[in-house]
Formats: structure tokens, sequence, C-alpha cells
């Protein structure tokens, strides 16, 4: 079932002299962009922790590993594990695809990927599935489905179906549950689906934005505050409106700040002044964006807010942020992952999908040589896995595990001096 790849066909240009525009509405449909809404992303702390999150996903590789009993370690590609890590399908990389799903399920609760794939009766995949693509669903566009009443004559009674309408064509396509890797928030009122932060935050989202509102609206009228004009003699409201429109023109906007307006003999103009420091409007807005960082597991420094940071516990917020936020998230990938993409035989066999949480704890130069050497020295890492963290080539006789010489066992601790003892030597 590839209608994915049709869809992402009726994108393409279809001629050598067309091409599709970021703001054809088609596009920003299918990438789940509403171009009439756009009130929670034009938050500008609303963005930052979508960004953060879902940049954080897509930074992480994601290895392919078999659990034997010597350990774990690194296992031979598959056709899977080759869409996982290097090639999604033909129009993103694993990186944009790990992204672009987060995304969705951060700001509508649940991320889908669809699994392209089909069981091949001939050829060298005869009686076996094969993966063709990986491709992000738009979550706006996805309901599940509880099959309890038995309507698509399953032997599960609660099975698991995902719809998928197309905006482009209108048509639906019932989906499998082994054929969607479903990601969702840890915000679930059911475990089925999850639940958008941005629900939660509603009240504090829209307060921010109407602040930012404020300052923007200040900021085009030439940081000119609010005037009153005071006269003498009566005026009819059309000679009113045009005082005020006169005025108005000359006194705002960023190119009337610091001119000298003459004003005519009995006409006095008032400003009203208005202090955002009595308003507490800096530490109220700042406030707000705490609380919507916090909801996401963002750390202040991650918002550059360093009041409270230095160097040393930037660091630490950094592993925080991996321990308390990403941990989770990891996690909840790397189940659904195994329990979507693995065949039987693999999950048999020991084999399973991580993701690499140490590229995002990335030390100095000093501190990851430091770690290294003491690694090399102590017999934790082989010379040459420690020169694959410095993306340097292996090196002869560097895949042996080495130790100081003068290190015993804890149980052959003081047999060297009952040896002395026997040969007349003192203790």
């Amino acid at each position: 079932m590839g209608f994915l790849r049709d869809i992402y066909n009726v994108l393409r240009p279809q001629a050598t002299n067309q091409s599709v525009s970021l703001n054809d509405t088609r596009l920003l449909d299918w990438l789940g962009i509403d171009a009439n809404n756009t009130e929670s992303i034009n938050e500008a702390t609303y963005f930052t922790c979508l960004k953060m999150l879902s940049e954080t996903m897509g930074k992480l590789p994601l290895n392919y590993y078999q659990q034997t009993d010597g350990g774990r370690k690194r296992a031979k590609h598959t056709d899977m594990s080759y869409l996982l890590s290097v090639r999604p399908n033909p129009y993103m990389t694993p990186s944009t695809l790990f992204t672009t799903t987060e995304m969705m399920c951060e700001h509508y609760g649940n991320g889908y990927i669809y699994i392209d794939s089909e069981l091949v009766m001939t050829g060298k995949y005869k009686g076996k599935m094969k993966y063709n693509g990986l491709y992000p669903l738009d979550s706006s566009c996805v309901t599940v489905l509880v099959d309890n009443a038995g309507i698509f004559k399953n032997d599960d009674p609660n099975a698991l179906y995902y719809k998928y309408r197309d905006k482009v064509s209108g048509k639906e396509y019932i989906l499998k549950s082994e054929e969607v890797i479903h990601i969702k928030t840890w915000y679930s009122k059911n475990g089925i689906t999850g639940e958008p932060v941005r629900e939660i935050l509603k009240d504090t989202i829209s307060t921010n934005q109407q602040s930012q509102r404020v300052i923007s609206n200040l900021y085009k009228n030439g940081m000119t505050a609010s005037m009153v004009m005071q006269y003498t003699g009566d005026l009819d409201d059309d000679r009113v409106k045009q005082l005020q429109k006169r005025f108005a023109d000359k006194l705002t906007g960023p190119e009337s700040a610091g001119k000298v307006i003459p004003i005519p003999f009995g006409l006095t103009l008032q400003p009203l002044n208005q202090s955002f420091t009595d308003a507490q409007f800096y530490e109220l807005k700042k406030y707000s964006a705490l609380q919507i960082a916090g909801a996401f597991g963002i750390k202040p420094n991650q918002l550059n807010d360093y009041d409270h940071a230095s160097y040393s516990n930037s660091e630490q917020q950094q592993l925080s942020f991996l321990v308390d936020t990403m941990q989770y998230r990891l996690k909840m990938w790397e189940e659904e992952l195994n329990a979507k993409v693995l065949l039987p035989q693999e999950v048999k066999d020991g084999f399973f999908y991580k993701f690499n949480e140490r590229a995002i704890l990335r030390a100095d130069a000093k501190t990851q040589m430091e770690t290294l050497s003491q690694g090399v020295n102590n017999g934790i890492y082989k010379p040459n896995e420690a020169r694959r963290y410095l993306d340097l080539d292996d090196a002869e006789g560097g895949d042996i595990l080495m130790c100081n010489g003068n290190y015993i066992p804890i149980t052959s601790v003081g047999s060297q001096y009952k040896g002395n003892t026997e040969k007349g030597g003192t203790t």
C-alpha cells in the first residue's frame, strides 16, 4: 500500500517550469500547518519549546543492536534499519523524520509514521516482508479507531485502526495498527491517544500572546503612549475625528520618534503615562514563559534565562534535561519502534533499536580526553573504541582491553605477603 508515495507525487512539480510554493495551501495542509490558525506557534516560548524537543529527537542517532551472551553488539543493516538510520523515504533524512514526528506529537498530542511494506511472494524476498519506506502522517488528518464492534472482522475484539484522510484528494484510508508507528505525549486520558500540552496551557499561552501584541503595538507607535487632546470650544464629531487623525499620523510610528510637532494655539496634548515597571510587566511575562517551558520539561537556560546559571550548572541542567525530560521520550520511542518494526524472529534473536543519548552530552575537549583515557587505562574501553569517539581510524592492536598491571583481584589481596612469609620474609 503506497498511497503516501502518490500523495508526495501530487506535491511535486508536474512540469519543468513549475515549482511548489512554500505558501501553497496543499503543502501547508499536508505539513499540518493551518494558515488561518497559527496562534500557538506564533508565541515565542511555545515555539522555542517545540523547537528544542523536536531538534533533540533529530540530533540522536538510532542504532541497531543485538543482545548476545557476550553482551550487546552492533548488528548488520537490514532493510528497516537502513530506513531508520540512512534514508526513510526519497524525500527526507532520518533527522527530518524524527523531528517532524516529534513536533506533530507535541503540537497535536500524537505523532504518526506510516510503514510502507508489502509481503513479497517472488524473488529474494519470497515469503518475507519488504519495507519500502517510512512516511510521517499529518496528525490533524488521523483518527484512532477501536474496533470493539467487530466491524473489520478482526480476531481481536478491541483491535486498533487508524483512519487517514488525505486533504488533497479527500480520500480516506484505513491502516492497521502494525502499519503505523504511534508516538504520544505523556498526557493521555485513555492510554491510547495523547493530549497536546497547549490545551493545558491555553490561558497561559494566550496571555503571553497578548503581552507580545502590547509590545508590538508600542513599537509600531514609535514608543509613544496614548495621549489626551485638550481643546477649547465645541467641535462636532467630524472635526474631532479630523483632529485625531491629523495628530495621530504625526505622533505615531517609528519614523515619528523624536520629532517636534507644532501644536495650534488653544490645543494641549497630555500623554497618559504607562509604566511597565510599575505593572511588573517583565516579571509577569517571564513567569508565564517559565510556566510554558516547565510544562514541556524545558530548563530555564534553554530559554536563554541565565539569572541563576553559571557555566558549571548549565552543564548540569543539560544533564537534567536528558534525565528528566528526554529519557521518557526516548524510552517511549524505543518501545514503539521495537514493537512495530522488528520481525518476530528478530525479537527472538535479541535484536533491538536504541537511541544514542550521549550525542547531546558532548563534553569539552579536555574533559572528553580525560574520560576516554581513564576508560582505556581501566579496561572499560578498548583503544579503538575510544578512537571512534574522536572520529579517528582504528589502530593496529587497538582491539584489546588493557589495565594497570599492579591491579589484583580483591579475593587475592594479601596473598603476596603470605608468599613472602613462607620464604622467611616479614609481614
